[in-house]
């Protein structure tokens, strides 16, 4: 319990040892990955940049309405990118060498 009903201020919590706010538990963030059930076990072992095409999109980092194994990181469910509800967002991110 973290005072909020729902989603809390950005960074009111202090970022992760990478210096990044809210990367899990506040809500789930969708990323640019297409779903593929079996990609990691085929996939580059370092940055593994994800799948080209699919159906569904990848949903990462647990929102304030889950239960505390889906935020795990490991945990990334499949969803169509057509849903919304008040526990997904996004992050706007740059690649490091720009």
């Amino acid at each position: 319990n973290d005072g909020y009903v729902q989603t809390s201020p950005v960074a009111k919590f202090a970022p992760n040892g990478y210096g990044l706010y809210d990367m899990a538990g506040n809500v789930r963030e969708w990323t640019s990955d297409w779903y593929q059930s079996n990609y990691y076990s085929n996939s580059p072992k370092n940055n593994p940049l994800g799948s080209e095409n699919g159906q569904y999109r990848v949903v990462r980092g647990g929102s304030w309405a889950s239960k505390s194994y889906f935020v795990r990181v490991s945990f990334r469910p499949a969803d169509t990118s057509t849903i919304y509800t008040d526990d997904i967002g996004f992050r706007c991110a740059r690649s490091a060498t720009e």
